[in-house]
């Protein structure tokens, strides 16, 4: 087995390797923190790891206070009571705990305990993320639980106004977490099912990062590099939840998923949150079953970049095809469904879908050109397992 811990510099300072969460404490005072807020999801409130996680920061002097009042799907809402709960704390810093969800809402609370101006206003479009005080962004230690979103090395959360039933990305650099402890310990209990959906959504960001157009070899060198991580390391996670160096890779290829798609994201991320918005589905699953969908449209622009993923990921058969074949079988190794109506997703608002997906900033991402038809085009296939139609 290779060495699984080290200390990496990019995007941000992360500690990475096995029982690197006793470094809690250290990490937070190198920020300088005294009482954090450790934010986490309703799901994990009475999880093990998080009351050990809340020992070891309270046994090393931490004044610790756990939030938990987060949706699978965070809402406004959600960060309005964290930023009451850390004002009325008299907190100084945030513990970002979890998956994607829970880190999304401690970043945004981290944003918006010194805001005036709502949520929303911070819209990743233009220069919106210069309407904050960034001065009053509190600092944040983000501690991954699962090795997906790669939410931990983000400077954007994902939050559904549920006024207008949109996901909306909120953005500001400061909002990057200052230290990420990837523990893959804390991996270690995480049900097959969430471990692929959430492995799925890290390839997926590599690879929409990939096929992004314009200029940037370093997010190209992390997606390739993300992507061959994922198929070699994923089905063992899979199959053997206890396997640590492939919880520990895995964590590594969320990360480097989430650095990639700086360059951008696509059509898969456009048409994923809109779904989740309207019908709360997983985003990690509701990526994974949309990418191959995804993939035959965007096939006429793609087709030639797909001779290196081929290579990379040593597929018995090169080009399009043999990736796309590979991505059908993988996905079906890990029991991800083909369609999104097995995961309870009508097709009655696919109008809908479409206008809220092209209003998306993911869909400027796209290789190829996008109209909100087109994506109502493809959400149908993939709702209705269709692939030949998504052209």
């Amino acid at each position: 087995m290779t060495e699984l811990s080290g200390n990496w510099g990019y995007p941000t300072n992360i500690w990475a390797g096995p029982g690197r969460i006793h470094e809690l404490p250290e990490a937070c005072r190198q920020l300088g923190i005294s009482r954090p807020l450790l934010i986490t999801d309703a799901g994990l409130k009475d999880a093990p790891i998080v009351q050990e996680t809340l020992a070891i920061a309270e046994g090393e002097g931490l004044h610790t206070t756990l939030f938990a009042e987060v949706k699978g799907n965070p809402v406004g809402a959600n960060v309005d009571a964290g930023v009451t709960a850390y004002r009325e704390g008299g907190h100084d810093g945030i513990i970002a705990f979890g998956g994607g969800s829970g880190l999304d809402a401690a970043k945004a609370v981290a944003l918006m305990v010194g805001q005036t101006r709502p949520i929303w206003d911070f819209e990743d479009v233009g220069d919106n993320w210069k309407r904050a005080n960034a001065e009053a962004i509190a600092p944040v230690v983000a501690v991954p639980t699962t090795a997906g979103t790669g939410s931990e090395v983000g400077r954007a959360s994902v939050i559904t106004n549920e006024a207008t039933h949109e996901k909306k990305i909120i953005f500001h650099p400061r909002m990057l977490p200052g230290i990420v402890i990837e523990d893959p310990g804390l991996t270690i209990g995480l049900p097959a099912k969430v471990t692929a959906a959430t492995g799925l959504d890290a390839f997926v960001h590599c690879f929409e990062a990939y096929c992004a157009p314009g200029f940037h070899p370093l997010a190209d060198g992390f997606a390739i590099e993300g992507m061959r991580i994922i198929k070699e390391f994923l089905p063992r996670a899979y199959e053997n939840g206890e396997d640590i160096e492939a919880r520990a890779n895995m964590l590594a290829a969320a990360s480097m998923g989430a650095a990639a798609f700086q360059k951008g994201l696509g059509a898969v991320h456009a048409i994923a949150h809109p779904v989740g918005a309207l019908y709360d589905t997983h985003h990690g699953l509701t990526n994974a079953i949309i990418l191959p969908y995804v993939m035959q449209h965007n096939r006429p622009v793609i087709a030639e970049r797909m001779d290196l993923v081929a290579r990379v990921l040593d597929l018995p058969k090169g080009g399009f095809d043999g990736v796309l074949d590979w991505v059908l079988e993988f996905r079906e190794a890990m029991n991800i469904p083909n369609s999104l109506a097995e995961i309870g997703v009508d097709a009655e608002r696919s109008a809908d879908i479409g206008r809220m997906a092209i209003e998306d900033p993911s869909a400027g991402g796209n290789p190829q050109q996008l109209t909100a038809e087109t994506l109502e085009h493809i959400f149908l296939s993939a709702q209705s397992g269709t692939l030949r139609e998504a052209v």
